[in-house]
């Protein structure tokens, strides 16, 4: 095994490779809140964006914030089942603890990709107009990946959640967030409720890797 040449590259991976999953929240936070939003707010100025674009948003929603966002979709949710839409029993055995689990967190970021501010960029580089949303789209999973990994140093655990669109109208009125902001990700954070965790596992290194060259 090599060797790295600065000690903050192993830290770096260190911090990659204990990132995990966590479900089970509970609502206390081991920091401040000003570190949390150091986080969040060093993420978006840092993150790389194609063409320097700067296209994420993020809104962080904590304590009763946040739990406000997870009231509206149980909500929501509730309304499916209602309608027909969502069958009963799936929403009590699964769907309705899932939510109750990330209500019981701490916090919540929501990321955001504001798609009309590439109108400009699209208008200058006509010839790939079609790639910058997907590039925004990158950017913006960096962030989320950044924050994760931020988040779970600094002893929180934390879970990606995808819950738009049916969420989205709720986020813009609740939050003030403007339409142009389209909601891609919620990362719900809070302090383990308990490390025993499954080891990862992964599939073959050999058929996901390549070099040439070496």
């Amino acid at each position: 095994m090599s060797s790295f040449k600065n000690p903050a590259t192993a830290t770096l991976f260190d911090l990659a490779k204990a990132r995990r999953t966590y479900y089970a929240l509970t609502p206390e936070s081991p920091v401040p809140d000003s570190v949390i939003e150091t986080i969040v707010k060093d993420a978006v100025l840092h993150v790389p964006s194609s063409f320097n674009t700067q296209t994420t948003r993020v809104v962080l929603l904590l304590k009763k914030e946040h739990q406000k966002l997870w009231d509206a979709a149980l909500q929501i949710m509730e309304g499916l089942v209602a309608s027909g839409t969502i069958p009963k029993e799936m929403f009590e055995n699964n769907t309705k603890p899932k939510l109750e689990g990330f209500r019981n967190g701490y916090g919540t970021v929501l990321f955001f990709v504001d798609y009309e501010s590439l109108d400009p960029i699209k208008k200058q580089f006509a010839l790939y107009a079609d790639k910058f949303d997907p590039f925004a789209l990158e950017s913006n999973a960096m962030s989320q990946y950044l924050v994760w990994t931020a988040l779970e140093a600094e002893g929180f655990g934390a879970n990606l959640q995808h819950y738009s669109p049916l969420i989205d109208i709720k986020v813009q009125e609740n939050w003030n967030v403007p339409a142009s902001w389209k909601l891609d990700a919620q990362l719900v954070f809070g302090t383990p409720a308990s490390k025993d965790l499954p080891e990862k596992t992964f599939q073959p290194l050999e058929e996901r890797y390549k070099v040439f060259g070496n």
